[in-house]
C-alpha cells in the first residue's frame, strides 16, 4: 500500500497519509453515494463534422437523419474529450496552524484538498498541488490514483510556510497550466487582498474556474475569549493582554466586514466561494459546496 510512497518517508508520515486517503475516500464515498455525476467534470465530446462511413466505422455514429435526405451514409465526428485539469492551492502559512487536532485549520485544510484530489482523480482528471508558501512542495498536474499519494504525502510533510506567497502563486506557478481549468484555493485568507482579487482577476480572465474554501477555525469567526487574555500573533512577534470582553462586539463588526467583502468581490468576479467553519465535517463543506455547482 505504501510502495509509491518516496522510501526517505517518516514513518509517522506515512502513517498519517494512509489515515488521510481513507477519510478522504470515505468523505467522497459517502457525498456522491446515490447522487449523479460530478459537478467537476470537464470534459465534452462536441459535434465537429461530418465524414463519409467507411468499413468497420461505429455504427452508433451514423447520422440517420442525413442518410434520409441524401441516401447516402455519413458519420458523426466529435472533437476528443479532454479531461480536466484541476490545481489545488493549499496555504500553509503560520495563520493556518491555529487550532487543535480536526479544528485546526491547516489539518482542515488537508481533509478538504485530499478529499478533493481523490473525487477529481478518480474521475480520470488531472490534478496538481501548490503549497504557496513553500514552492519545493509543488506537485505537476498528474493522472492516476497512484498520483493521490503523492499529493497526500506533499500536504503532510513539511511544517508552516512562509507568512506570504499566495497572492504571488495566483499568477506565476499557474502561468504553466496550459488551457481552462479549475483552480481551488483553500486558504483562511488572511492575506493583502488587493493583489488576492488581482491574482482571481487574471486567474478568471484566462477563463478559469475559480473555487475559494475560505477555511477559518470557530474561535476566528465568534470570538468566545473571556477575562483577561494573551493574544499572540502567529505571523509576527507582537502581543496584547487585553480584557477580551471588550474587544468582542468590535471584533466581530471587523470580522463581518471582512468575510461580507470577501463574499462579494468573489461574486463580482463569478468565484464559487464557500466559508468552511473548521468545527464543521469536511464532508458537509464539500456537500454544500457540489450542490451549489450542480444548480448553477
Amino acid at each position: 500500500m505504501t510502495s509509491d510512497l518516496p522510501p526517505s518517508l517518516d514513518p509517522e508520515i506515512v502513517r498519517r497519509v494512509e489515515s488521510l486517503e481513507v477519510r478522504s475516500r470515505s468523505i467522497v464515498e459517502g457525498l456522491l453515494a446515490g447522487r449523479h455525476a460530478s459537478p467537476f467534470r470537464g470534459g465534452s465530446a462536441d459535434f465537429a463534422q461530418h465524414r463519409p462511413y467507411a468499413a468497420g466505422d461505429d455504427l452508433r455514429y451514423l447520422d440517420w437523419k442525413v442518410w434520409a435526405k441524401s441516401d447516402r451514409l455519413y458519420v458523426r465526428e466529435f472533437e476528443e474529450e479532454t479531461n480536466l485539469r484541476a490545481m489545488l492551492l493549499v496555504d500553509t502559512s503560520p495563520s493556518m496552524e491555529y487550532g487543535q487536532g480536526d479544528r485546526q485549520k491547516i489539518a482542515y485544510a488537508q481533509q478538504l484538498a485530499g478529499s478533493l484530489a481523490f473525487l477529481l482523480l478518480r474521475q480520470s482528471d488531472s490534478v496538481g498541488l501548490i503549497v504557496p508558501n513553500d514552492s519545493k512542495r509543488n506537485v505537476p498536474l498528474r493522472q492516476g490514483q497512484g498520483h493521490l499519494r503523492t499529493i497526500l504525502a506533499t500536504l503532510l510533510t513539511g511544517g508552516a510556510g512562509t507568512p506570504r506567497g499566495l497572492e504571488d502563486a495566483l499568477v506565476r506557478p499557474l502561468d504553466r497550466m496550459t488551457g481552462r481549468g479549475i483552480v481551488v484555493i483553500v486558504s483562511d485568507l488572511f492575506v493583502d487582498r488587493e493583489r488576492f482579487f488581482l491574482g482571481l482577476r487574471s486567474l478568471r480572465e484566462r477563463r478559469h474556474d475559480v473555487i475559494v474554501m475560505h477555511v477559518l477555525h470557530p474561535d476566528e469567526l465568534d470570538f468566545p475569549f473571556e477575562g483577561t487574555t494573551r493574544f499572540e500573533g502567529m505571523e509576527d512577534d507582537e502581543a496584547i493582554l487585553c480584557d477580551a470582553r471588550g474587544l468582542r462586539d468590535g471584533y466581530r463588526q471587523s470580522m463581518q466586514s471582512f468575510l461580507t467583502e470577501i463574499r462579494q468581490r468573489c461574486g463580482s468576479l463569478r468565484v464559487d466561494y464557500r466559508l468552511c467553519r473548521t468545527g464543521e465535517g469536511a464532508d458537509v463543506a464539500l456537500a454544500s459546496l457540489l450542490r451549489e455547482r450542480m444548480r448553477s
